[in-house]
């Protein structure tokens, strides 16, 4: 009845919208049915980029999700995996406003490949305490594959993969400059950025500068969260040719995010968190803090060998992590990452109705402690596979399928600390053998009925196998597993779609059986500095769910989305308290409605005004054991948003959206939030909630010139 209550003045003034004259007697047109919305009733299309060449989304046997630019722009969020986090079956592990890591169908951490600038990001992305190290404003569009890709990506690739591309060149012969400025209400989040862009004589180049920094966010129940602000800086440029002989793209970037570390101790009088600085609002962090810095160098070139095409990608990328604790200049935890990518990759041309592709691809890492502080030791890494793949398309059917073998050598060394053995060296293989076959059947223009099924490998981390340490972040200590086997996971995934002028519906279900499963879970100890003792475990566990997603057009003007996701996740032979695994989503329904109007208006044009309700669902089905996990409430986040292009004597000369989150203020916590397990409030009600009311203004800035 409260939801209800809450949602009750909108649904009037949608209502009063839809049905004014204006609405009801607009027709639809030729030219528009290009817009955003015809574009999602028409999926089969859009072209997708996979590592081995490019597919139209209609033959894609596995299911694929799509954002484009102007999607990923008009959606709120402090972090590039907020945006897509918005897709059915996507979610986030958050800690705070600033730092939070893809979860897919249930799945997260190394389980997903991350691929930036077409080489996978590497990035101690087994840690809590720091995101993807990814400027949002370089990506142009993001593909996020469900379900395992280890057939193309290798290691690592079991739950999908989240690829981010680059923004698309200019022509030739044009010069291009972009000013974008951004400001939130809630966290007084301030983000601008310059982008360059331009060709000439078949010769492209990029260049963009970011900022992003943010104070306190805010809820109804905490007010302010002390230690929740961040600093982002971000630079990055490519340059490139396309010739007769191919093409090639050298790309360089670096990237520095200082975020705060909430530890949410409250006081024992007042139940009030406590500030560890003068006070609060401020964008100047406090203790403790981190400062990650990620930066990179990608080759990648594509040569036309004769009637195919051979693609050689060649990188390095470095990360480094430090924390600081009780100083400002001198870091405790310091993790240096060494990593260099390669892959090649051969594309033939038609045999027979089938098209090829083989290759191979792998890493090697060097990882080095250099403070004064540890969670894991030294090691060194080596990692290579190979793989081939076929596809064929007949009239009504396509086939696709392939085989990789991948193998993994790692070598960890002794380490001493006070004296005391705190890291024992050891050396250890890693092999597997993956791959899928899949088809679509093109029942129609209309209809498209897609059968996957996969086999899935991924080897166990560094951490999994070795910590030993305080994660201050996540206030925890962890105790790795040396014994620790690889995981095999095998998949079969069910779709259909259904596209028509006014509708589309897109059904994906999945089953994925995971044996050797490893996850983090409470032992119930205590460290004598009061740090609960975690450590790692294996068994097998059973993941079983899908996406309902649908997309309604009554008028060419109106757009009424909708899409439910679940995932139940298990782990197999094992009583109430461990059988459900932890940080598995809650189930969630996404609905949305927007209404397009000014196409083509002289100063305003594709202007649109929506008003969506994000509800997710109780999660009882938690990790009880030792206090591992606790249930989630359901809650209801009422969002809405209104932007339009601005045009001056038929040129555009800006971009302006305006989104406004969380409208009736909402205090909940998601269950994927690493802070709900803080201490409790002056209420007793645990932990840290998420953020509150949001406004947010994006302004663009496009300039244009003919060399």
């Amino acid at each position: 009845m409260k939801l209800h209550t809450q949602l009750a003045p909108w649904l009037a003034a949608f209502m009063f919208v839809t049905s004014c004259p204006v609405a009801q007697g607009h027709e639809p047109s030729e030219i528009d049915s290009t817009d955003v919305f015809y574009r999602h009733l028409n999926l089969q299309e859009l072209v997708v980029t996979g590592a081995t060449g490019e597919t139209r989304l209609r033959n894609a046997a596995a299911p694929i999700s799509v954002l484009d630019e102007r999607e990923l722009r008009s959606l709120p969020g402090t972090n590039i995996v907020d945006a897509i986090a918005s897709l059915p079956g996507v979610s986030q592990i958050t800690t705070g406003a600033g730092i939070a890591k893809p979860v897919i169908r249930g799945l997260g951490y190394n389980r997903i490949v991350v691929v930036n600038d077409g080489m996978r990001q590497e990035g101690q992305q087994w840690g809590d305490e720091h995101g993807i190290e990814i400027d949002g404003l370089s990506v142009g569009s993001v593909e996020v594959l469900k379900g395992p890709a280890s057939l193309v990506y290798g290691s690592d690739a079991l739950a999908g993969v989240v690829k981010f591309n680059r923004r698309r060149s200019l022509p030739d012969g044009t010069l291009g400059m972009t000013l974008h400025a951004e400001y939130q209400t809630n966290n007084g989040l301030l983000n601008y950025a310059l982008n360059c862009m331009g060709s000439k004589n078949r010769i492209t180049w990029d260049a963009l500068y970011s900022e992003k920094i943010a104070h306190e966010y805010r809820n109804r129940h905490d007010g302010y969260v002390p230690n929740s602000q961040f600093h982002e800086r971000a630079l990055s440029g490519c340059v490139g040719t396309n010739r007769s002989w191919g093409k090639t793209l050298l790309t360089l970037s670096h990237y520095h995010l200082t975020p705060s570390i909430i530890e949410g101790e409250r006081d024992a009088t007042t139940g009030e968190l406590e500030v560890p600085y003068d006070k609060l609002k401020t964008y100047h962090h406090g203790l403790p803090f981190q400062q990650v810095y990620h930066s990179k160098a990608v080759s990648n070139s594509t040569f036309y060998v004769g009637q195919g095409r051979l693609n050689v990608l060649f990188g390095y990328q470095q990360n480094r992590r430090k924390e600081f604790e009780e100083s400002a200049t001198d870091c405790g935890l310091y993790l240096k990452l060494h990593t260099i990518n390669y892959n090649a990759h051969y594309v033939s041309r038609e045999y027979s109705g089938w098209h090829f592709t083989g290759g191979m691809s792998g890493m090697w890492q060097c990882s080095r402690n250099n403070g004064d502080e540890y969670l894991i030791p030294d090691y060194e890494l080596t990692d290579v596979g190979g793989f081939i793949t076929a596809e064929r398309q007949w009239e009504r059917i396509t086939l696709t399928g392939g085989v990789r073998y991948d193998h993994r050598h790692m070598t960890a060394h002794e380490l001493t600390d006070d004296g005391d053995v705190r890291f024992t060296a050891f050396k250890r293989n890693f092999g597997g053998v993956c791959g899928s076959v899949g088809g679509v059947y093109h029942a129609g223009e209309k209809v498209n009925v897609r059968v996957n099924v996969s086999r899935g490998f991924r080897a166990p981390n560094i951490s999994e196998l070795a910590s030993n340490g305080i994660h201050e972040g996540a206030v925890r200590y962890e105790v790795g597993n040396v014994q620790l086997k690889p995981e095999f996971s095998t998949q079969v995934d069910l779709g259909c779609d259904v596209t028509t002028r006014f509708c589309s519906l897109q059904l994906a279900l999945f089953s994925n059986r995971i044996n050797n499963y490893i996850f983090l879970h409470r032992t119930g100890a205590m460290t004598d500095d009061n740090y609960p003792i975690y450590d790692y475990a294996g068994g097998d566990a059973q993941l079983l769910g899908g996406e309902l997603s649908a997309d309604f057009h009554p008028l060419h003007c109106l757009h009424i989305g909708t899409s439910v996701a679940m995932v139940s996740a298990v782990q197999l032979h094992q009583p109430r308290d461990t059988r459900y695994l932890p940080f598995t989503p809650a189930p969630r329904w996404q609905c949305d409605v927007k209404y397009e109007f000014g196409h083509h208006g002289r100063l305003f044009c594709n202007s649109y005004v929506s008003l969506g309700l994000d509800y997710n669902f109780k999660q009882s089905h938690y990790y009880r054991a030792n206090d591992t996990e606790t249930a989630t409430p359901a809650y209801a986040l009422l969002n809405a948003a209104l932007g339009t292009d601005v045009n001056h004597h038929g040129h555009h000369i800006a971009t302006i959206h305006l989104l406004a989150g969380n409208l009736t203020n909402r205090v909940y916590q998601s269950h994927l939030s690493r802070l709900k397990y803080a201490d409790a409030g002056p209420d007793g009600r645990q932990g840290v909630f998420n953020m509150g009311w949001n406004l947010t203004l994006k302004v663009s800035v496009p300039i244009t010139v003919t060399l």
